[in-house]
């Protein structure tokens, strides 16, 4: 095969966070709570706040990515080559000696 791609990867490490946290949760919080009255109602008194829907989001560790291009033909090494390319970069530290895939794009 000709051509190259583009693999995008990112570094995965051993205290890395990930939690998903609903609006109901959230305003269980007093601490949070006592922020949007004063942010939001500040001279106001007796205030009470009621969530609308009950959405969530998530709080997750921020992940940088890297990329580098290969040869189509080494498409089977994608993982392999990464890891040889954060090594060469010397990306990999204490606690982050792991890496996962993010994206293969062909051209």
């Amino acid at each position: 095969m000709e051509g190259t791609m583009k693999v995008t990867y990112a570094l995965l490490c051993d205290n890395d966070f990930e939690r998903e946290v609903s609006v109901k949760e959230l305003l269980e919080d007093e601490k949070i709570l006592k922020v949007l009255k004063s942010a939001f109602a500040a001279s106001a008194r007796n205030v009470e706040v009621t969530p609308l829907c009950e959405k969530a989001f998530v709080i997750k560790t921020q992940r940088i990515e890297y990329s580098f291009e290969i040869p189509k033909d080494d498409f089977a090494e994608a993982l392999t080559l990464a890891e040889e390319d954060a090594r060469k970069h010397k990306r990999f530290k204490k606690g982050c000696e792991r890496l996962m895939l993010i994206d293969i794009e062909t051209y």
